[in-house]
């Protein structure tokens, strides 16, 4: 059968289709909608990811430099340490041939007194110089001598030959020294008498009792001024001092040399007490502090680092050790009140030191002026050229400026007051430091300057009123050297003995140690000097002397006689 199905009009076809289509364009529109919205959260993740990864970039950016810098100041401090521990202790003028260009030309500003360089490049060699004047042969006629006389043998005096004898002609000396080391054992016998007699009066009379420092004492004055001087003086530990009596015969306790120290320490109290007095009124200070280790805990301090401080005055030499760092040393030693900002009405004072914070701040009251060391700011250009080579000819052109500074201001102290040379003398001190002055602004504006000579000096600019104020007292000295060497025993001691076992061991240090700096300051031996006061201890029944007894003691009112004595045989 045969079904014929006739054709839709146009209209309705175009409809459907139109329709269908539609569907088809709605359905791609939306899932275009839907990638578009995806392909904006993932932009959004993206952009949010970039942002992230900026920030972490500029983060490491600013670590890296940080790094760096950590990296550079480790370098300084390990070319620092480095040329402490391996390097040559001096910093005298050098010039050699075959200088690796490190401290070569470096002029010696502590000591520009040392000749210079023979020309030729080659180095000035040790002990006596050909052509100077010889001191001669030393004579020793001083020490006790013992005569030896030697004699040949009988058969010896006689010819050969003929047998007659010979006759005395004369004598050929010669001298050897040597050295004697003798403990002795002193036993005090005192007679005691009895009365024969019915009289009124004592029944038994006795010989006076031998005068001792220690009350019941086993050591002589002797023995313990030698023993202060051996452990303080000299900086050996009581170990080795103990091994040493063993060695000559005496076999004796570390803690009886202990008990013995502790005991002294009362007796030196006075005497020390009278130098601090005197020192803390001087009108001229050289201070300075280094670390001192005191095994004894303190309640509330961490740890055992302590203060070892020393005030060195024109006649005195003080030594304190205290368990800080801070002002407050100051403050009680030279009784200034650095909150008021006044000094003691009619008092001025001068000080030399480092640019420490603790100086700074006493810098601020007023009467107090500062000069700061020109040897410190001198190591800051040496320890930067040590640990950046491409500053070495930078490091030599201000060494030569600072030494020429120390000539000039040797030259002005040599020179009389009023005279014309010393107005000359003046005149070069202040072009030399003039010079210092307009050299440091034009390196400080150069903009391709080293980082580290930046630092250099920028320290240089902050402390310069402290260096500059060395043309208003040119007599004084321009850097705290003098401090710094009279440390120098103390940490002899230091690395001996590591410190003190407590805090009364630590008060010993000190005042053995302002005892006897004060002693050499006045041009006397500690061994002489430290017998003597002991010996007058002893004459007083044990007791530091008082009055006028313990103000002949005092060096800067002592009798020549007395200082002639005190010089002694000793260093």
């Amino acid at each position: 059968m045969l079904v014929v199905v006739a054709p839709k009009p146009d209209d309705e076809i175009d409809r459907g289709q139109l329709i269908a289509g539609l569907r088809r364009w709605r359905t791609r529109a939306r899932h275009l909608v839907e990638e578009n919205k995806r392909l904006l959260d993932e932009n959004a993740t993206w952009r949010a990811s970039a942002v992230a990864h900026e920030k972490r970039a500029a983060a490491l950016d600013s670590r890296v430099v940080e790094l760096e810098a950590e990296l550079t100041s480790a370098n300084e401090k390990i070319a620092t340490l480095a040329k402490l521990c391996f390097g040559t202790k001096s910093e005298k003028k050098r010039t050699t041939a075959a200088s690796d260009g490190e401290g070569a030309g470096t002029s010696a500003a502590e000591e520009p007194s040392e000749p210079a360089t023979p020309s030729g490049g080659e180095r000035r060699r040790r002990g006596q110089q050909p052509g100077s004047a010889g001191h001669g042969r030393r004579d020793y006629g001083d020490l006790e001598t013992e005569e030896v006389v030697h004699e040949l043998d009988e058969d010896e005096r006689v010819c050969p030959v003929c047998g007659a004898s010979y006759e005395p002609f004369g004598e050929e000396p010669s001298t050897q020294i040597d050295w004697q080391v003798r403990i002795v054992r002193i036993v005090h016998r005192r007679r005691r008498y009895r009365r024969r007699c019915r009289c009124a009066g004592k029944g038994i009379v006795c010989a006076p009792a031998p005068s001792k420092a220690i009350a019941k004492g086993l050591l002589s004055t002797q023995f313990l001024a030698r023993l202060l001087h051996e452990k303080y003086v000299l900086g050996r530990p009581l170990e080795r001092i103990c091994a040493t009596l063993l060695a000559e015969g005496l076999d004796i306790s570390k803690g009886t040399l202990t008990g013995a120290l502790r005991a002294v320490s009362d007796l030196l109290a006075p005497l020390d007490e009278a130098i601090r007095d005197r020192n803390a009124k001087a009108a001229h200070l050289h201070i300075d502090e280094t670390s001192w280790r005191v095994f004894e805990d303190l309640e509330g301090k961490a740890n055992h680092r302590w203060w070892l401080w020393v005030f060195v005055a024109p006649e005195t030499v003080v030594f304190h050790i205290d368990p800080t760092r801070s002002a407050k040393v100051l403050e009680n030693h030279l009784g200034v009140d650095i909150s008021s900002g006044t000094l003691e009405v009619g008092r001025s004072l001068l000080i030399s030191a480092d640019f420490y914070t603790t100086y700074q701040s006493i810098a601020q009251v007023d009467g107090v002026e500062t000069l700061w060391c020109f040897a410190h700011i001198r190591r800051y250009f040496v320890r930067a050229a040590d640990a950046h080579k491409v500053l070495s000819s930078w490091r030599d052109a201000w060494l030569e400026r600072f030494a020429a500074l120390y000539r000039t201001h040797h030259e002005l102290r040599a020179c009389a007051p009023g005279s014309p040379e010393r107005q000359v003398a003046d005149e070069r001190f202040a072009l030399a430091l003039g010079e210092i002055d307009v050299v440091r602004h034009k390196e400080a504006a150069d903009e391709h300057l080293h980082l580290a000579a930046k630092k250099v000096l920028a320290t240089l600019d902050h402390e310069w009123e402290g260096l500059a104020r060395h043309a208003s007292y040119p007599d004084a000295d321009l850097d705290n050297n003098i401090s710094e060497r009279h440390l120098r025993g103390p940490v002899v001691g230091r690395k001996n003995y590591y410190g003190s076992g407590a805090i009364w061991a630590a008060t010993l240090s000190a005042r053995v140690w302002t005892i006897t700096a004060t002693a050499k300051r006045a041009g006397c031996s500690p061994l002489s000097y430290l017998h003597a006061y002991l010996t007058a201890c002893a004459e007083t029944g044990g007791r530091a002397p008082s009055g006028r007894a313990l103000r002949r003691f005092f060096p800067w009112c002592a009798t020549k006689a007395d200082l002639v004595s005190w010089k002694g045989p000793g260093p």
